[in-house]
């Protein structure tokens, strides 16, 4: 038995009970991956993006262990809320408009020692200013540094259209406005290098392309190492008492600690390590987080079809965005169908081996997103499921 089919074998037993769909978290590669983040993060605290895992139930568990600091949000809502649930130090890597959130923030003490919102542009702080309501309260700013590679006199960009701040002076002087600017303290820089931790250097039967993207990320890393210290000697000339320079992301944890300007790593899909991160030289995750969806036909020889299934990722689309078919081992999608809605068939010979009320085992593109679909997650521990936890979903809370 192969070491994919025996957990298939432990998934089924263990969610015998449970009628699919079903989404499950295996607590046992859950926990590996964590470690081996910790690894790579050389010492440096590792800030666990909320948007990754989507679940408060995990976030608990995983900042419980030694190596993990922080919460990194996605939405200033959800930040207002993880503060209220308890948790003490959470930035949100996104500027924001919510204006009823800036007002109830500057209004209560607890939460704006909490939260630290991200702004790259006075247009941002005057807008919190506007939003205020009276509320007094200090509101802790980082600055974020646009990460992207520009080649060729900048007529070539690779990377995220994230920050418009990109050179030293320009983070100087936003840092400057901060410090200028009554009720607001600046404490942090971030710096997200997607084009590095977010994209596979080891494609499947595409060699050229592979070996193309291992150079592009090594040059990126070089550049970036070079003008983030540069930015971090800026910004801190302005405020000294500067309190994190966080960086990074799952796919360059290793790279980025090695860098001595930052001081935290920011990862969260290394945790359950959705399709999109099998393709890395950098590090192998064990597939922690999967949903299973039940046959329900039999069309055909070598067909089956399972309820619904289409829950594709975010970004550009394209194949790579669909949930892959995972066990059993040898399922793959019609082409003239793909992921539907409401069915889904399943095309090979792992097809006749299924009977209806039988679980296909899906993994999601990406990490958090699952969470979208599912009320609860079922924490796998061997071959039996020992807590069943809300998703954010779960929770009633849909923050986009």
């Amino acid at each position: 038995m192969t070491p994919r089919a025996a957990d298939r074998a432990r998934y089924d037993r263990a969610t015998a009970h449970l009628d699919a769909p079903v989404a499950v978290v295996d607590l046992e590669a859950f926990d590996d991956n964590a470690a081996d983040l910790v690894r790579r993060a050389a010492g440096k605290p590792i800030r666990v993006a909320s948007k990754s895992v989507r679940c408060r139930a995990l976030l608990e568990r995983v900042l419980a262990r030694d190596g993990f600091a922080g919460i990194m949000s996605f939405t200033l809502a959800e930040s207002l809320w993880l503060a209220q649930s308890g948790f003490e130090d959470v930035l949100l890597a996104y500027p924001s408009a919510d204006r009823g959130g800036f007002a109830e923030l500057a209004a209560d003490p607890k939460l704006a020692a909490a939260v630290t919102v991200m702004v790259d542009d006075r247009a941002q702080l005057e807008l919190i200013d506007r939003a205020r309501e009276g509320g007094r309260e200090e509101i802790r700013v980082c600055l974020e540094l646009d990460t992207s590679l520009r080649l060729l006199g900048g007529r070539v960009r690779i990377g995220a259209l994230r920050s418009p701040l990109r050179e030293p002076a320009q983070l100087a002087e936003l840092a400057r406005s901060v410090a200028r600017r009554p009720g607001f303290r600046l404490v942090g820089i971030m710096a997200y290098e997607g084009h590095v931790a977010g994209v596979g250097d080891a494609l499947v039967g595409q060699p050229l392309r592979s070996r193309a993207i291992r150079v592009m990320q090594g040059a990126a890393r070089r550049e970036l190492a070079v003008r983030r210290a540069a930015v971090v000697r800026a910004v801190r000339a302005v405020a000294p008492d500067l309190e994190f320079v966080n960086g990074g992301g799952t796919g360059s944890v290793q790279h980025t600690a090695a860098e001595r300007s930052v001081t935290e790593i920011a990862a969260g899909s290394g945790l359950f390590v959705p399709r999109l991160f099998d393709n890395y030289t950098s590090f192998t995750g064990r597939p922690a987080a999967l949903f299973a969806q039940p046959v329900v036909r039999r069309p055909g020889v070598g067909v089956v079809t399972v309820l619904g299934g289409g829950y594709p990722a975010s970004g550009a689309a394209g194949p790579d965005r669909s949930p892959v078919p995972y066990l059993p081992e040898g399922l793959r999608y019609d082409p003239q169908e793909g992921a539907g809605e409401v069915q889904t068939p399943l095309i090979g010979s792992a097809a006749d081996d299924l009977l209806i009320g039988d679980k296909v085992w899906f993994r999601h593109a990406k990490a958090g997103e699952m969470c979208e679909r599912f009320d609860a997650l079922e924490l796998i521990e061997g071959d039996a499921v020992t807590a069943t936890v809300p998703t954010y979903r779960g929770e009633g809370r849909t923050f986009l």
